[in-house]
């Protein structure tokens, strides 16, 4: 399990938790540089907050988080617009609550706060 965080056009920062081993290293590889194409966040929304997200009130489901180069129209939202639309989501407003934030691009790895 590791998370990862991504911007927006805007400069906000969204936390993603990766839990698949492949995906981990996707994006470890994009943050190196090495991967260079497929380097935008996608997912389906889950409308609840998270301890390691918790500046918003949904977060992307593990299970559904890939990388992408490019993505139809519908799914493209900003962070902030995704928070302030978020009762609409999942209907005509990212239909099936499928997020592909376009702009979207990983900016870092959080390291886990040791005791």
């Amino acid at each position: 399990m590791a998370d990862f965080a991504f911007t927006d056009y805007s400069g906000k920062e969204f936390v993603i938790r990766l839990t698949n081993e492949q995906r981990i290293e996707e994006a470890r590889r994009i943050l190196s540089g090495e991967e260079q194409m497929s380097i935008h966040v996608m997912g389906r929304i889950k409308k609840k907050r998270v301890e390691y997200n918790p500046q918003w009130s949904f977060h992307l489901d593990p299970d559904t988080i890939t990388f992408f180069t490019m993505a139809i129209e519908v799914c493209d939202s900003s962070i902030q617009y995704t928070e302030d639309y978020l009762d609409e989501a999942c209907g005509a407003f990212l239909p099936g609550c499928f997020w592909c934030p376009w702009s979207s691009k990983l900016t870092r790895e959080l390291v886990a706060a040791t005791s």
